[in-house]
C-alpha cells in the first residue's frame, strides 16, 4: 500500500494527547502540502499539526460536542493507552493538569515519522506513527507492507489490547488483516480493555455517569450514546429512540463477514431496555471515510 512518509518530531506540551491523537511537526513543514486527498492538514505557522492515528480508537479521555459538557470513558484503559503512546515514543515523564493538558515533558520532543494517505474532515492527518530510523526518504511515497506496519504504534497498541480496531476504507485489506491478527491475539490473551469489554455482551446504560464510570465499549458507540443522551435528560435516559438516532446519523460502513454495504449503526446495534450491544465485532466493520 503506497503511503507518504514524513519525518519530524512528536510534541506534547500545551496539547491533550490521548492514545490515538498527538501533535507532530515535520522537519519540512511544506511536506504537509504533499498529503493527498480532498482535505488539507491544518497546522500552525511552525508546521505543528494534530494526528489521528489510523485504524485504532482508544477510550476517550475528553469528549464534547455541540456545546455539551466534556465527558470521558472509564479512566483505566483510556489513560493506559495515553501513557503507552508517550512511553513508546520515548517520553520519560509527562506532567498534566486535571483536564489532561500537558504542562511539561521530558524530553520536550521526540523524533519520529509518520505514514499517511490523507486528512479527515476535521483536518487532522490520518497516520501510522513510527519511531527510529525512517523507512525511506521523507516527502516520498513508499510501499507499506505488513512487516513495516508491525513496527508502528498503531499495531503495537492493538497488540497490547489497549485500543479498539476501527477501520476505514483508506486502509488496504492486507494491512487490515495484519491488524486484526494482533487484535485477536490480544483478545485470546485477555489483554488490556478486552477483559472488560461490553461492546458485544451488552452495556447497561443508566445515564451519563454509567458511561463514564462503568461501561467499556467501542468509542464510536460511546460518542453516539453521549450525543443521544444530551438530546434529553442525560441522567435519566430513554433509550427507545437510540436506534432511530443512529439511523439519522447515517454512518456508512461495510460488514466484512457478509460483504454488505450498510448505512446506519442501527443495523448492528441492539437495544433491550437499558442494555446496548453491537451484533458484530469492531474488527468486522470498515467505515467509509468522509
Amino acid at each position: 500500500m503506497p503511503m507518504l512518509l514524513i519525518k519530524g518530531s512528536y510534541h506534547l506540551i500545551n496539547g491533550r494527547p490521548d492514545g490515538d491523537t498527538i501533535h507532530f511537526k515535520p522537519d519540512k513543514k511544506e511536506e504537509w502540502d504533499l498529503v493527498p486527498g480532498p482535505h488539507k492538514v491544518e497546522h500552525n505557522t511552525s508546521g505543528k499539526a494534530k494526528l489521528r492515528l489510523d485504524a485504532i480508537d482508544t477510550l476517550e479521555t475528553h469528549y464534547s460536542r455541540n456545546g455539551n459538557p466534556e465527558v470521558h470513558q472509564p479512566w483505566l484503559h483510556g489513560r493506559a493507552a495515553r501513557d503507552e503512546l508517550t512511553t513508546w515514543l520515548g517520553f520519560t515523564s509527562v506532567d498534566r493538569l486535571p483536564d489532561e493538558t500537558v504542562t511539561a515533558a521530558t524530553p520536550t520532543t521526540r523524533p519520529g515519522w509518520i505514514l499517511t494517505r490523507g486528512a479527515g474532515r476535521d483536518r487532522r492527518c490520518i497516520s501510522l506513527a513510527g519511531k527510529g530510523t525512517p523507512p525511506g526518504t521523507s516527502g516520498t511515497q513508499i510501499n507499506v507492507d505488513a512487516a513495516l506496519l508491525a513496527t508502528t504504534f498503531n499495531h503495537h497498541i492493538l497488540k497490547e489490547g489497549l485500543a479498539y480496531p476501527t477501520y476505514y476504507t483508506n486502509l488496504f485489506p492486507d494491512l487490515r488483516e495484519e491488524l486484526t491478527a494482533a487484535v485477536r491475539q490480544a483478545q485470546a490473551d485477555d489483554k488490556g480493555l478486552w477483559k472488560d469489554d461490553d461492546t458485544r455482551d451488552g452495556a447497561t446504560v443508566t445515564g451519563i455517569t454509567s458511561l463514564q464510570a462503568d461501561v467499556v465499549i467501542l468509542p464510536k458507540l460511546f460518542r453516539r450514546l453521549v450525543d443521544y443522551l444530551y438530546l434529553g435528560d442525560p441522567d435519566n435516559p430513554d433509550l427507545t429512540g437510540f436506534p432511530a438516532f443512529l439511523d439519522q446519523a447515517a454512518d456508512q460502513f461495510w460488514i466484512i463477514s457478509t460483504g454488505h454495504s450498510t448505512t446506519g449503526l442501527d443495523a448492528i446495534v441492539e437495544v433491550i431496555g437499558s442494555k446496548v450491544r453491537m451484533t458484530h465485532p469492531p474488527e468486522d466493520l470498515v467505515f467509509v471515510e468522509n
